[in-house]
């Protein structure tokens, strides 16, 4: 982001060529972390609410690590591509004075990168959160036609209150991420030889601001981020506080007292 701010404050790349292709793999590398593990909560949010049954079997933590390692190792691999020339290639857009993926031999993996790393992603988010919140409004209808057996079934469909919630946030999460990468998207895959620069310019700026929001969204949203927050800042020793911060399982047990 300090590189961006350089670059819009400048209008111009003043830190030099090799930089220049080293800040694109960074850039689209970091933004396609974000994309894919955003996918990667919702399938998470899917299989818990639809298929909690098989929740534990599927998420184990040998199965998320390798998760994780696949989503970095994508997201940065793919980058490898035009960083040594072998689709595309990395330099300075002169028109919107970004360093970027340019074309090499007339041709370039840019819109196959925006393309698969952001359309598929919103399908595959959208369907997923279609299905959930189709399948929620289902069984509550169920509930009130059998009020009599309604708080078993909603402990087995819905955890606790704190998995719903957070599911909403998470959805908040992935509206916002549309207004903020879709422009970027809809002009990289258009617009692709920057013909409309100050599209390209606002674009960018959106994308930066989904870095900025959502902590927030998070630290709204979920009471056990805000634990997180206020116990990770507090062991950094920014502040100290004199309340007594409980752990995450004696939180776990208070929700499931107040749900039950």
């Amino acid at each position: 982001m300090p590189l961006t701010a350089i670059r819009f404050l400048n209008q111009q790349w003043t830190l030099g060529e090799d930089l220049c292709k080293v800040f694109p793999v960074f850039f689209y590398g970091n933004v396609a972390v974000s994309v894919l593990s955003m996918v990667g909560l919702t399938i998470n949010r899917y299989t818990l609410i639809l298929h909690p049954s098989r929740y534990s079997k599927i998420y184990t933590p040998l199965s998320l690590c390798f998760q994780l390692f696949a989503i970095w190792a994508f997201s940065f691999g793919i980058m490898l591509l035009p960083l040594f020339e072998i689709w595309g290639t990395l330099g300075l857009d002169e028109e919107t004075f970004s360093c970027t993926i340019l074309k090499r031999n007339d041709t370039s993996p840019k819109k196959f990168i925006f393309l698969f790393g952001v359309l598929v992603p919103c399908i595959i988010i959208s369907i997923s959160y279609s299905c959930i919140f189709y399948t929620v409004h289902k069984q509550r209808a169920k509930l009130k036609a059998h009020s009599s057996n309604s708080s078993g079934r909603i402990e087995s469909f819905f955890r606790s209150k704190e998995d719903c919630r957070l599911t909403l946030t998470l959805l908040t999460i992935y509206v916002c991420f549309l207004v903020c990468f879709l422009p970027l998207m809809l002009a990289n895959v258009i617009d692709d030889d920057g013909s409309y620069a100050n599209l390209h310019v606002f674009a960018s700026v959106l994308a930066w601001m989904s870095a900025v929001i959502n902590p927030f969204i998070y630290a709204i949203g979920s009471q056990n981020y805000r634990h997180a927050y206020t116990k990770l800042l507090s062991e950094l020793c920014f502040w100290k506080t004199n309340v007594e911060l409980r752990s995450f399982d004696e939180v776990n047990k208070s929700r499931t007292v107040d749900h039950l």
